[in-house]
C-alpha cells in the first residue's frame, strides 16, 4: 500500500509537461494501432475539457470579485499596459499575416458545407453582440460561459464589496482559494485528458483531410510561429529589457501545448491562472487580465481572418494594393477582438472581412467551409497562440511595472 502511495505521490509531484508529452505520444501510438481503441478512450479528452469548462466560469467570477474586494486602496493592477499589449499584439498579427499572404499568395479549391452558418453582417453587429453580452443575466452568463458578462458582474460585485467588512471579504477570499485547489486537481489530470484528445483526433482525421490545403496551412502556421517566436519576444523585450525567450518558451510549453489540444481559450483559463501563480505574478492583475485576454487578445484569430480573406481575394482574381491590405489588418484586428461574441469564432468573421472586397456571401461561406476542413490544425494552433500570449503579456507588464517601482 505504501509503495502505491509513493508511486502516486511521484506522479502527482512529477513534471506536468513531461507527463503531457507522454500523453501525446501515447495517444498517437494508440490511434495508429487501433481506431476502435482510440475511439474508446476519446471520452477521457471530452471529460477533461468539460471539467475545465465547468470550473472556469465560477473561477473567473469568484477570483475577480475577491481580488477587487480585497484590493488595497491606490494599488496598481497594471491593466492599462496589458490591454495596450493585447490590442497591439493582435494588430501586429494581422499585419504579419498580410505580409506573408503577399509573399506567398494562396488560392483555394472552394468547398461547401458551411451554408447553415450565419455570419455577422458587419463590425457594428459584432460590437452590438459584445455590448449585450456585457449586460447578460449573471446566472445565464455563468451557465453559458459568457466571460464578458462574467467579468462585468465580477468587477461590479468586487467594487460593491470593496467597503464590506473584513469577514465578508475573507469569505470571498477563502472561496476563491478553495476553487483554485479544485483547478489544480483538474490540471493534474491534463496528461490523461490530452491522451484521449490526441487519440480521438488522430483516429478520426489523421492528416489525410488537410493534406490538400498544405500551402494555406503553411502560411497560417508560419504567421503564427513568427508571432510566437519573433514578434511576441520583441514586444516583451521592449517592455522588460532582457532576454524574453525564457518567459516566452515557458508560456508556450505550459500554456500553449494544453490550449493546442483543448482548442478552447475558455477551458485554458484555469491553466493560465495556475501558470501566473507559478510565475509569482500579482493576483489582483492576472485574475482580471487572463479572462480579459481570453476575450480580446486574439492574435491567432486575426491571422486566420486575414489569411483566409486574402486567399479568397486571390482565388477571385481581385487585385488589391498594400494600403487596402493594411485596412484589412485593422478590420481583422477589431473583428478578432469580438470573435468571442460570435458563435463559431474567427471563421464566421471571414465573410465580414471578405465584404471589404465585394466578395459575395456565398463565396465567403465556401471559404469558411475550407476553414472548417483545416480546423483540426488551424484552430488548435490559433488557440495555443492566443492563450499563451495572455500569460506572456501579463507577465511582461507585471515585470516592467515592478522594475519601474524599484527604479
Amino acid at each position: 500500500m505504501k509503495k502505491n502511495q509513493s508511486l502516486l505521490a511521484r506522479v502527482a509531484n512529477g513534471s506536468l509537461v513531461l507527463q503531457i508529452l507522454f500523453g501525446i505520444i501515447s495517444g498517437i501510438v494508440v490511434a495508429s494501432l487501433s481506431e476502435g481503441a482510440a475511439e474508446s478512450v476519446a471520452f477521457l479528452g471530452d471529460l477533461f475539457v468539460s471539467a475545465l469548462k465547468a470550473v472556469a466560469p465560477i473561477l473567473v467570477f469568484v477570483l475577480v470579485a475577491a481580488s477587487i474586494a480585497n484590493q488595497k486602496k491606490n494599488a496598481k493592477t497594471n491593466m492599462r499596459p496589458i490591454v495596450v499589449l493585447y490590442l497591439f499584439g493582435t494588430f501586429a498579427a494581422a499585419l504579419v499575416a498580410v505580409l506573408l499572404s503577399f509573399a506567398f499568395p494562396v488560392t483555394l479549391v472552394l468547398a461547401t458545407g458551411a451554408e447553415g452558418a450565419t455570419p455577422p453582417e458587419g463590425i457594428a453587429e459584432v460590437l452590438n453582440t459584445l455590448l449585450f453580452k456585457l449586460v447578460d443575466n449573471p446566472v445565464n452568463a455563468l451557465m453559458t460561459g459568457n466571460y464578458i458578462g462574467i467579468l462585468a458582474w465580477a468587477v461590479g460585485l468586487g467594487l460593491a464589496l470593496h467597503h464590506a467588512s473584513d469577514t465578508t471579504k475573507q469569505v470571498f477570499s477563502d472561496v476563491s482559494h478553495g476553487i483554485s485547489q479544485i483547478v489544480r486537481f483538474i490540471i493534474r489530470l491534463a496528461p490523461i485528458g490530452i491522451f484521449g484528445l490526441v487519440a480521438s483526433t488522430f483516429a478520426k482525421t489523421g492528416f489525410a483531410a488537410i493534406a490538400g490545403y498544405g500551402q494555406l496551412l503553411a502560411v497560417l502556421l508560419g504567421a503564427m510561429l513568427i508571432i510566437a517566436l519573433v514578434v511576441n519576444p520583441l514586444i516583451v523585450y521592449a517592455k522588460i529589457r532582457r532576454n524574453p525567450y525564457p518567459l516566452v518558451l515557458t508560456c508556450i510549453r505550459e500554456s500553449g501545448i494544453t490550449a493546442f489540444f483543448t482548442r478552447s481559450s475558455a477551458a485554458n483559463i484555469p491553466v493560465n491562472m495556475a501558470l501566473c501563480e507559478k510565475l509569482k505574478l500579482h493576483e489582483d492583475t492576472y485574475s482580471v487580465s487572463i479572462p480579459l485576454g481570453a476575450t480580446i487578445n486574439m492574435a491567432g484569430a486575426a491571422i486566420t481572418i486575414t489569411v483566409l480573406t486574402l486567399a479568397a481575394v486571390n482565388t477571385m482574381g481581385i487585385e488589391i494594393d498594400i494600403f487596402t491590405a493594411i485596412l484589412l489588418s485593422v478590420v481583422a484586428a477589431v473583428s478578432a477582438c469580438g470573435a468571442s461574441g460570435v458563435a463559431g469564432g474567427s471563421l464566421l468573421l471571414i465573410p465580414l472581412a471578405c465584404s471589404l472586397f465585394g466578395i459575395s456571401n456565398d463565396i465567403a461561406m465556401q471559404v469558411v467551409a475550407v476553414g472548417f476542413i483545416i480546423g483540426v490544425i488551424q484552430d488548435s494552433a490559433e488557440t495555443g497562440l492566443n492563450s499563451s500570449t495572455d500569460v506572456i503579456f501579463t507577465a511582461a507588464a507585471c515585470e516592467a511595472a515592478e522594475k519601474s517601482r524599484k527604479a
